[in-house]
């Protein structure tokens, strides 16, 4: 059998006896290989003006040409956001949180849930959407998940850190007088409530020393309205024992101005409480734009 590196341009038989072995040979391989198998292909090219045993010329071989070679894989170009989350976290060790814009801060509170790709595009949407890194912190799960890029873990992530926020300012309120920390307070409402998307009516029961017994959500209602019974606070603050309260409610379209309702329902409840040795310290209403106080508009 003739067998030929595939590398050579031809190969050339001229004993006659092997030309006809040789073209048996070509004519199983036509017909039992299929081409490209072996990587060549054997062709006979034999002159022959008559009989075959009166051959003249010579028989060849020729090589299949060569498959076109795959073209190497070249290295994948690193994503434009490579490096991106070390040199933000880099950045947030070295220079503080100051140093980071708002759709920053929102890339590396997304880091967590979602370990790779790139947040800022989220990010930015999310700004532009809710407006303010604090709105975006107490928009609904359901709105926050209608951004492309944001999905559970990363709208429950955003929640948790809204949570996050209200406890702390939750914690100071406790560890100091509240009304020797008015500030605080304003920045606990702000937090807790500036951002609902509907109207909540909240109540800080407090003792003698104006500390704070508890802090609870007594109604939650529409995005303009929430319902409030008079007497139901007053029974609520007679079963913790509490001397004062601090009522709270927000207005979600942002305009913290008390309405005529708002002051009504004000004087009802001090109508009640003061009866029976319970103060109303004071009215605050909050919303995206700023808060309002019903004692400092002298409305009580």
């Amino acid at each position: 059998m003739i067998w030929a590196n595939h590398e050579a341009e031809y190969f050339c038989v001229d004993d006659w006896t092997t030309q006809i072995s040789l073209r048996l040979f070509t004519n199983f391989l036509f017909w039992r290989i299929p081409r490209g198998r072996q990587g060549w292909r054997a062709t006979a090219i034999i002159s022959d003006n008559s009989r075959l045993q009166k051959l003249a010329g010579s028989a060849w071989l020729r090589p299949m040409p060569a498959k076109a070679s795959e073209p190497k894989d070249q290295p994948s170009e690193k994503p434009h956001y490579h490096g991106h989350r070390e040199r933000l976290r880099e950045r947030f060790r070295q220079a503080g949180p100051d140093a980071l814009s708002d759709y920053e801060l929102l890339e590396m509170v997304l880091f967590t849930a979602q370990p790779r790709g790139d947040m800022k595009p989220a990010a930015k949407d999310l700004l532009k959407k809710f407006g303010s890194f604090a709105e975006v912190m107490h928009a609904p799960e359901a709105l926050l998940r209608e951004v492309d890029g944001i999905g559970d873990a990363s709208a429950i992530q955003l929640k948790l850190i809204a949570a996050a926020a209200s406890r702390i300012a939750k914690g100071q309120l406790r560890a100091r007088t509240l009304l020797s920390s008015w500030n605080d307070v304003l920045d606990y409402c702000r937090t807790s409530m500036a951002f609902a998307d509907k109207e909540q009516f909240r109540i800080l029961f407090l003792d003698k020393r104006n500390q704070l017994i508890a802090d609870e959500v007594q109604q939650t209602g529409t995005v303009d309205h929430t319902p409030v019974y008079p007497r139901e606070v007053i029974k609520r603050a007679l079963e913790l024992s509490a001397t004062a309260v601090i009522l709270v409610h927000n207005h979600p379209s942002g305009d913290p101005t008390p309405s005529q309702a708002d002051i009504q329902m004000t004087k009802a409840i001090i109508g009640i409480a003061a009866p029976l040795g319970i103060s109303v310290h004071d009215h605050i209403i909050v919303g995206k734009n700023g808060h309002a106080s019903m004692k400092g508009l002298k409305l009580i």
